[in-house]
């Protein structure tokens, strides 16, 4: 009876998410974390991507790096020989002292921490450790801003990646427009030279300075000049134009010229925190660019001799008007807007819509700081995310709009598609999420971003007008780990109270990342260790068997504390009707990617039954009689057994010589599958890999020849889900 009471109350919160009943406790004075985030405690004693070291200006190479790579590399250089493993052992100490220090909210260059970190560690008292740490300073040869991953993380990096772009825009631009002043004034130089003026003692005086002055009678020499050359100055008109054109090229603001301090004070500024304030620059500066794009162009044909007057005066006289041709405009610097979503109010939205939709050369950050707040259409429902997913699928549908969606723990791994972005020549969307929520109690920003990728909450992708003309060319989902699933699944190893070790898989959803923001532990119930029970079945398994409001079943979690004590905790229905309705909108993104698109899938089913019917007709036809008669196809008896090739395999196998050779499976494990001698698929060893990879590699094959068959471990996780998915190819 106590179970059935335990049960009956585990059932009613899930159903109606009141914590009323006896035997369930409240999850908010536990401070717990999803089981799958326990390892991840102390990330300063881990080695991954975070900090990252953002390049000064000058330096070659990769202007983003993290620092952990930056450390191996140094490594490298210096831990050879006698004490190449005491040199090791304390920069690891180092980099782990870099690492807390930026937990503590301490900001600086590179060099300065290290200076500070190495204080910490008391490099003065111990000379093996300043040998080693001077050691490797000497052979560091970089230096730049040390970040981590925060709230400040997007902006800083992408601003720091939009300047190396412009950076190398603007070194293009000071070559040409260098040139182009060197050649017109050497034009002008030239006709003073023929002129009078330029023939004078005066002026040739001028030409020679004083330090041989004496030797030379300038008079006589001007005489001499005069009489001895034509008269070959330009005309007025064109003397004017190329005066104003320098006049142009020498003031404009666009770029310094010359890099001075001077210079880089009149220049432009081309980053804001508004668009609003980003499109009124362009606006009242889309004049003067034109001006300056009109006399470069314009200086470029004066310099060949080109220039026709009666040709080209009325042409440029209204160049630009209608806009500037692309190749004109990439000469110019790119705006760089950085906002947070908080501000995108409806005119900053509609602003910034109107600027992708126009095309304009800006680049546009988008930072969301909390992906959890209550949908703005009320009923309780859980945003995901819900402004900056609708800002991605608008620019999307614009299609010339370059965009990029990803968590800031994932920036530094995109930091390729970053510059693509930066380069690419028109409007660009980066949607990031930052993971500086504030509501997640000590689960750092990292964490919390990462944890929003993997669960398919933020997930991650770009998409680039510039890659191809077809959406498999544009659109990529690849940087979501097992990008083919409806979630990623870890196994988690753990301890039980007879230190007996215990692995489960658990699939990481929607329903883990909630279960980090402590405004909604309303959603979750901590169930004491005595009241565990059969029915408690993982979340993840629930919401793959589609489970709605069960009468036995009630899905659950693996939680633990900050005593690393393992705990199991329910959830309501209305999480799980949240979780779902995240998978439906990650199911779209997978159909954008070409994973299981349905489109593809019927024609693969029609294709199907197209080669069943041709078999099948084949088997039909009629047998010929040795005296010309037609005689019946031979028919098996009433009763009789079907034979073993017309029943449906209950083991995996592939049809080995349709192989194409296309390495899909051998890609996904190839210790299952493997090429014989004549490069042909075949399984090698069913036992090598899951059933998800062979549904998996039957999804990816090019000429649908393997049949994943029957799973073979019925505990395998995602079960219906992934045998729905095999069903297509048997």
């Amino acid at each position: 009876m106590l179970m059935e009471a335990e049960l009956q109350s585990q059932v009613a919160f899930h159903l109606t998410g009141r914590r009323a009943a006896a035997g369930l406790e409240a999850v908010e004075p536990l401070a717990l974390r999803p089981a799958l985030l326990a390892r991840y405690r102390d990330l300063a004693a881990l080695r991954y991507d975070f900090p990252l070291v953002l390049i000064d200006r000058g330096a070659d190479g990769d202007r983003v790096q993290a620092l952990s790579g930056l450390v191996d590399r140094l490594l490298q250089d210096i831990a050879c020989g006698d004490g190449g493993e005491r040199v090791t052992r304390h920069m690891l100490r180092l980099e782990r002292q870099l690492r807390m220090l930026l937990g503590e909210g301490i900001e600086g260059s590179l060099s300065t921490l290290w200076d500070l970190a190495a204080e910490r560690l008391g490099v003065r008292d111990d000379e093996l450790l300043c040998d080693s740490l001077g050691r490797a300073r000497s052979a560091l040869k970089v230096d730049g801003a040390l970040v981590d991953c925060d709230a400040a993380l997007p902006a800083r990096l992408l601003t720091h990646a939009w300047r190396v772009v412009q950076d190398a825009k603007a070194a293009r631009f000071r070559v040409t427009v260098g040139r182009l002043i060197q050649k017109l004034s050497d034009i002008l130089r030239a006709d003073f030279n023929r002129s009078d003026a330029g023939r004078s003692a005066e002026s040739l005086k001028a030409s020679i300075g004083d330090l041989h002055a004496d030797l030379f009678d300038f008079g006589a020499m001007s005489r001499l000049l005069t009489r001895a050359a034509p008269e070959t100055t330009l005309p007025e008109s064109r003397r004017t134009r190329i005066r104003t054109l320098l006049t142009v090229l020498e003031s404009q603001r666009f770029y310094p010229l010359m890099g001075d301090a001077g210079d880089a004070e009149s220049a432009y500024s081309f980053v804001y925190q508004s668009c609003a304030d980003a499109l009124a620059a362009y606006r009242e500066r889309l004049a003067e660019l034109t001006v300056v794009a009109r006399a470069i162009a314009v200086a470029e044909l004066e310099i060949a001799g080109e220039f026709r007057e009666a040709r080209h005066a009325a042409f440029f006289e209204t160049y630009g008007a209608d806009g500037l041709d692309p190749a004109d405009q990439a000469l110019f610097p790119d705006y760089l807007v950085c906002v947070n979503a908080r501000q995108l109010d409806a005119a900053e939205t509609s602003t910034l819509v109107e600027i992708l939709s126009a095309g304009l050369p800006m680049k546009v950050l988008v930072q969301t700081d909390d992906i959890l707040d209550e949908s703005p259409l009320g009923s309780g429902h859980l945003g995901f995310g819900l402004r900056s997913r609708q800002l991605a699928h608008v620019a999307i549908g614009l299609s010339d709009v370059y965009v990029l969606q990803s968590a800031g723990s994932n920036l530094f791994q995109f930091r390729e598609r970053l510059r693509d972005g930066f380069a690419y020549p028109g409007p660009a969307l980066f949607s990031v999420f930052s993971g500086a929520t504030r509501t997640t109690g000590d689960l750092p920003p990292y964490l919390c971003a990462a944890a929003a990728m993997d669960s398919r909450a933020f997930p991650a992708f770009t998409y680039d007008p510039s890659a191809g003309s077809d959406w498999a060319a544009r659109f990529d989902l690849q940087a979501n780990p097992d990008v083919a699933l409806d979630w990623p699944v870890v196994s988690f190893a753990y301890e039980d109270e007879a230190h007996q070790k215990l692995a489960e898989d658990l699939a990481f959803t929607p329903v883990d990342f909630v279960a980090c923001d402590r405004r909604y532990a309303r959603h979750f119930a901590r169930v004491p260790r005595a009241g565990w029970a059969a029915n408690m079945i993982p979340a993840g398994e629930c919401l793959a068997r589609d489970h709605v409001g069960s009468l036995e079943n009630v899905p659950r979690l693996l939680m633990v504390g900050r005593d690393d004590t393992l705990q199991k905790v329910i959830v309501d229905e209305k999480l799980m009707r949240e979780a779902r309705r995240c998978r439906e909108m990650w199911h779209s993104l997978q159909e954008l990617g070409g994973i299981h698109n349905s489109h593809a899938e019927r024609l693969l089913a029609c294709e199907r039954e197209v080669r069943a019917e041709r078999a099948q007709a084949a088997t039909d036809v009629p047998v010929i009689a040795p005296d010309g008669a037609t005689a019946a196809a031979p028919v098996p008896p009433t009763g009789a057994p079907e034979s073993d090739a017309e029943k449906p395999s209950e083991e995996a196998y592939i049809e080995t010589p349709r192989c194409t050779s296309c390495n899909e499976c051998t890609g996904i494990n190839d210790k299952m599958f493997a090429y014989n001698e004549n490069k042909q698929a075949y399984i090698a060893d069913l036992g090598a890999g899951s059933y998800a990879q062979l549904v998996e590699a039957a999804e990816s094959c090019q000429v649908s020849i393997i049949h994943p068959g029957k799973p073979r471990d019925s505990n395998e996780p995602n079960l219906p889900e992934l045998m729905r998915r095999a069903e297509a190819f048997q």
